[in-house]
């Protein structure tokens, strides 16, 4: 059976076509693959030297140039570790904690137990990173939701790719898909930009920096303090409902909710649109979302309705990083912390009047629109780099 070919191909200068596509296992990608290891914390002059040493943790899933180099160790630590050295222009695949992470290695690097490094790669380096990026994060899905926390060496080097038999072809592939990134990084320095403006701008109105001034030009009233649970209450009600809301749905880093089935019915607890949703386990990963529609969530997430508060300006308090603070500091439990939820209702506050606060809600909202179309515009691109993989 002939092998089937992709379904965009590139042409060469010429305008000829290249030759068919191949097919090649892992371990036909590179002269020679090197394992991991993890040098003695026991010595903490082993973390001393000045040669990088990275784990699963300093890649980023999306990004194959993306290396943190945050702990650098030293010649000793080498010998009397399983860790060994790795040469620029090697590829870092991960086949532990952290599978579908992959790493073009511009220096020399040594690796944690985690990965697997291919040295000498047979091909066009940037383009078999590529290759090997988008077959490993389908080997990720394929491992979740199993008690298997990666992929075995022995799997990893059966593994079989269809690639160019030339080597410009795959440079040309690479070329594009290298564009598609420097763009992704354009969009995702912007939207990161806002996100630290919106933070410079809360911190600014949170502590009264900047005063808004009524619509009349006089000033407001002195804020007054308060106590979370003075403006504001638990959701209790149970039921059944749509628009269901878990900890799994909820996305880090206050960027909302995704729903897949919005009409299917679940059991838990009611929230009602304007109140804020936030997922009670694992608060540092700062989940909150303000409910646009009714719905029901689980029994994980709190739900704050306001009582003497505008909707808008308690989210504001919830999906903030002082408040996240102020609830990891006295949440319960190591692995999976959770919020004390009496704790949480006195939280202190300086409030303002209710009409300030609708400014201040306002002007952090306008700030949310410009941040969502970046994001979505962000989105777009990512999705065009997975359907060009």
């Amino acid at each position: 059976m002939s092998m089937r070919m992709p379904g965009l191909r590139f042409k060469a200068d010429d305008g000829s076509e290249f030759p068919d596509w191949e097919e090649r296992t892992s371990v036909e990608l590179c002269s020679r693959m090197i394992g991991g290891g993890t040098p003695s914390t026991s010595n903490t002059d082993n973390y001393n030297g000045d040669i990088s040493w990275i784990s699963s943790s300093d890649l980023d899933v999306d990004n194959i140039t993306t290396v943190r180099r945050t702990r650098f160790i030293t010649e000793r630590a080498i010998t009397t570790s399983a860790t060994k050295k790795v040469k620029p222009g090697s590829i870092a695949v991960v086949l532990r904690v952290g599978v579908g992470k992959v790493a073009l290695l511009d220096r020399e690097t040594c690796t944690s137990q985690d990965f697997i490094s291919l040295e000498d790669v047979t091909g066009d380096t940037k383009f078999i990173a590529y290759m090997l990026s988008a077959r490993m994060q389908r080997e990720a899905v394929r491992t979740q939701g199993t008690s298997i926390k990666g992929i075995p060496a022995t799997r990893f080097k059966e593994l079989t790719y269809r690639m160019p038999s030339s080597i410009i072809e795959q440079r040309k592939i690479a070329d594009l898909l290298s564009t598609v990134d420097d763009v992704i990084a354009v969009q995702q320095a912007e939207v990161d930009a806002w996100e630290q403006r919106k933070k410079g701008v809360m911190q600014k109105l949170f502590s009264q920096e900047v005063r808004f001034k009524a619509d009349d030009g006089s000033d407001f009233p002195d804020w007054e303090r308060k106590k979370l649970g003075e403006i504001c209450e638990y959701g209790r009600q149970r039921g059944i409902g749509a628009h269901y809301v878990g900890t799994q749905n909820m996305f880090k880093d206050f960027r909302g909710i995704a729903i897949n089935d919005p009409e299917a019915e679940a059991s838990g607890s009611l929230y009602f649109e304007g109140d804020t949703l936030m997922s009670n386990i694992r608060p540092y990963l700062k989940k909150a979302w303000k409910a646009n529609c009714n719905g029901v969530c689980s029994t994980d997430v709190l739900v704050f309705h306001p009582t003497n508060v505008e909707s808008d300006y308690l989210h504001c308090i919830i999906a903030s990083d002082s408040f996240v603070t102020y609830v990891m500091s006295a949440a319960k439990g190591s692995k999976m912390p959770r919020g004390d939820k009496a704790h949480i209702m006195h939280m202190p506050l300086i409030l303002p009047s209710l009409p300030e606060q609708r400014k201040i809600a306002d002007c952090l909202s306008s700030i949310d629109d410009i941040i969502i179309k970046a994001r979505a515009e962000l989105t777009k691109w990512q999705e065009l780099k997975k359907g060009l993989l």
